[in-house]
Formats: C-alpha cells, sequence, structure tokens
C-alpha cells in the first residue's frame, strides 16, 4: 500500500501490519483466486506499459540481475518514500526506466529483450497481494491486475501450476515488504546521523518542480545503504 506523505515511523508500522496480515492470508484463497481467473499471456505487451502497470519495481534480487545486463536501464523508483527538510528525495528501490512510448526500456516488437532474465513481478504478472486503496478510499486486498482488459482469463490450471504461483505471489509480496522496512530502518538512522527531518510541505513543493521538468537528488535504497540519483536521468 503507498502510504508516501507520511512519517517514517508511521510508514514503518504500516509496512509491518501489512506483512502481518499479508503472512495470515489464507493460501486456499489466493489458490481459487488463480485458478477463477485462469490467465493466460496472449502476447499483447500491454502489460510491459506504463498505461496499464505504471512502473517495474525491482526487488535487490532483480536489481543485481538488471545491472549485470545493462546498468543504464535503471532509475530511481517514482513514489519516494521521504524527502529531508533541503529537499532531497529518498525511496526504497529502483525501477526499470520506459521508452519515450511508455513501454519497457527492454520491450521490442511487443517481445522482451531479457525474458528469461525478467524481474521477479514481471514472471507473477498478473497476480499480486497487496493491500490497495479504491476509489472511494477504502482498503483491502488486491490479487489481479488488469482484469479482462488484455490476456486469456478461464484457462485451466492444474492445482500444482495455482500452488506454485501462489507460492510465488507470496514470496514477491513479503520480499517487498521486508525491504521496505528495511530501508525505513536505513533513512530513520541516516536521518538522526545527519539532523534530517520528513517535510511534507518541503516534498509537496519538490514534486511539483519535478513534474514541471525540474531536478532534485534522490537517495535509493541499495544494499542496506543510499546511492545518490537524480530524479530525472
Amino acid at each position: 500500500m503507498v502510504t508516501i506523505g507520511k512519517s517514517i515511523d508511521v510508514q514503518m508500522e504500516l509496512a509491518a501490519e501489512e506483512l502481518r496480515l499479508l503472512q495470515a492470508y489464507p493460501d486456499e484463497e489466493l489458490i481459487s483466486i488463480i485458478r477463477e481467473v485462469g490467465f493466460r499471456c496472449d502476447l499483447c505487451a500491454r502489460c510491459c506499459t506504463r498505461e496499464f502497470n505504471d512502473h517495474v519495481f525491482l526487488l535487490e534480487q532483480d536489481l543485481k540481475v538488471i545491472r549485470e545486463t545493462d546498468p543504464g536501464v535503471i532509475e530511481p523508483a517514482p513514489y519516494y518514500e521521504l524527502c529531508d527538510q533541503h529537499g532531497n528525495f529518498y525511496v526504497s528501490g529502483y525501477a526499470l526506466k520506459i521508452q519515450d512510448d511508455g513501454s519497457c526500456i527492454f520491450l521490442n516488437e511487443k517481445r522482451c529483450r531479457i525474458y528469461e532474465q525478467r524481474p521477479l513481478i514481471c514472471r507473477l504478472y498478473p497476480y499480486m497481494l497487496h493491500l490497495e486503496a479504491d476509489e472511494d478510499g477504502n482498503v483491502g486486498w488486491r490479487q489481479i491486475s488488469g482484469l479482462d482488459l488484455h490476456g486469456c482469463y478461464h484457462n485451466e490450471i492444474s492445482d500444482e501450476e495455482c500452488e506454485a504461483i501462489a507460492r510465488e505471489v507470496r514470496s514477491y509480496e513479503e520480499a517487498f515488504l521486508h525491504q521496505k522496512l528495511e530501508f525505513f530502518k536505513a533513512a530513520r538512522k541516516y536521518f538522526q546521523k545527519h539532523g534530517l527531518k520528513h517535510v511534507q510541505s518541503v516534498y509537496d513543493r519538490e514534486m511539483r518542480k519535478i513534474n514541471k521538468g525540474g531536478q532534485a537528488k534522490v537517495f535509493v535504497f541499495c544494499n542496506g545503504g543510499f546511492e545518490e540519483r537524480m530524479a530525472r536521468e
């Protein structure tokens, strides 16, 4: 669940609570949803575009593979969690860059150039398991992305495949939340060491500048520390 705009401690508490709820989520329910949806890819490549999926967040295990493939294709993930009083942003990881047409940097003629090494979130698509607010602000579990908008549905999937997908989805979502928690722990330590604090008014001001084409420093969480990058690279 996106929690930008809140203090470090509050965001940590929310991430920890979501992790606890995730771990308590019944396997049988997720398996049942996967079986009912019965998704099969039809090679339309819509899932590889910003229009459908916004961005591809990289877990640290994904980042290692991508950097070995092409270190120039990553950028700070959007939706920075924190901003200090000096206008520097902080974010919990990297994302893949996109092309000018809004498609993934690795998409070429509707095919992935790194299909065998693609990030875990791409392997799991369209399945997920995280808390998300709807248009009315009601928070609930979301398990499927882009339902009935692309791909083929209601295909028969074996029990073994459904169970394997469910395990991988849970593994990804837990790893994502663990990475976020480690980010907040590192940020809190870094802020305390350097006399920094999250200031929402500064966050809002600097984001307005970025949205108008401006620049800002972004400290990206990686391997337990922070790498300095720019918002627009």
